[in-house]
């Protein structure tokens, strides 16, 4: 964690945790998601080329953090997009909107990664800190 942002990943048996950080709850919500997009496909191959916007709300940040990221990899199941970059037009305390910036997935060009069924509850941690705001999301896999 000496970037002001990024993410990494913690070992949980039989499943993966996503560790994030960020100078904002924003920010530390992007990375986050970009940690899960990264198991499923290598982000360096993935391209700018269509968007997409979702919602989703929640009575918690945990719960904004689980609903929102369970949206996206449910844009993923469906569509097969893959987010290149995360743009939030509305970012709030019970509600987000965002638009995810990428193309969606090609076999024969896109490495792939994990499958990553869906963000849990388990040892979900979502934390102001001194440096700004840490995340730590377990992934059934």
């Amino acid at each position: 964690m000496n970037q002001p942002q990024g993410y990494d990943y913690f070992d949980v048996a039989a499943d993966v945790g996503v560790a994030a950080w960020g100078p904002t709850l924003e920010e530390a919500f992007r990375q986050t998601a970009l940690g899960v997009f990264a198991l499923i496909v290598d982000a360096e191959g993935v391209e700018e080329r269509e968007s997409r916007e979702l919602s989703a709300s929640g009575e918690t940040r945990e719960d904004l953090l689980v609903n929102w990221s369970n949206e996206c990899l449910y844009l993923h199941d469906i569509e097969g997009f893959l987010p290149r970059r995360i743009q939030f037009p509305i970012f709030e305390e019970r509600r987000i909107t965002c638009r995810l910036v990428g193309e969606p997935l090609e076999s024969g060009r896109h490495r792939v990664g994990i499958v990553v069924k869906a963000a849990t509850y388990h040892q979900l941690s979502v934390k102001k800190t001194a440096r700004g705001w840490e995340i730590r999301l377990i992934l059934d896999v």
